[in-house]
């Protein structure tokens, strides 16, 4: 991802989080730590930006920070596509361990990281501007799930 990409960007973020949508700023400053502690990458089909994600990695320990797709996009295994790409980058940067937040109330992003070997590890209650709780998950040894992450 580069700033050239913001606008598309924006717009998938401000419509698939109305309620808690990052800042044209906020996500400036992320691109801004590339390569050193962040990777962010977008989706392409048909010349257009459909999706975006993006990784914080330090030592052994990484974050997903947001995985978004477009509404006309969904379920077509672009989010899988781009959640690979994180792990394998994690990998890359030698993290043996990698989290992520997810929406209470988004079971098929829920059903895609666990699919992926993240577990549940806790709760955030009220993280979410809209009151809606995050659920903390996590992959482990991640180094040792190999190729058949998402299988």
């Amino acid at each position: 991802m580069t700033e050239l990409d913001l606008p598309a960007v924006l717009t998938i973020e401000r419509a698939t989080f109305p309620f808690d949508a990052w800042s044209e700023g906020m996500l400036r400053g992320e691109l801004h730590d590339q390569p050193r502690t962040r990777h962010y990458i977008v989706a392409v089909a048909d010349e257009r930006i459909v999706g975006y994600a993006g990784l914080a990695a330090a030592g052994d320990q990484a974050d997903v920070q947001t995985i978004a797709v477009a509404a006309d996009r969904q379920r077509a295994g672009i989010g899988s596509a781009m959640l690979r790409e994180l792990l394998a980058e994690a990998e890359r940067r030698g993290a043996t361990a990698i989290f992520l937040e997810v929406r209470a109330d988004n079971p098929a992003a829920q059903g895609m990281y666990e699919r992926f070997g993240f577990e549940r590890i806790g709760v955030r209650r009220d993280y979410y501007d809209d009151g809606t709780d995050a659920i903390i998950m996590a992959l482990t040894r991640l180094a040792e799930t190999g190729d058949e992450r998402g299988r």
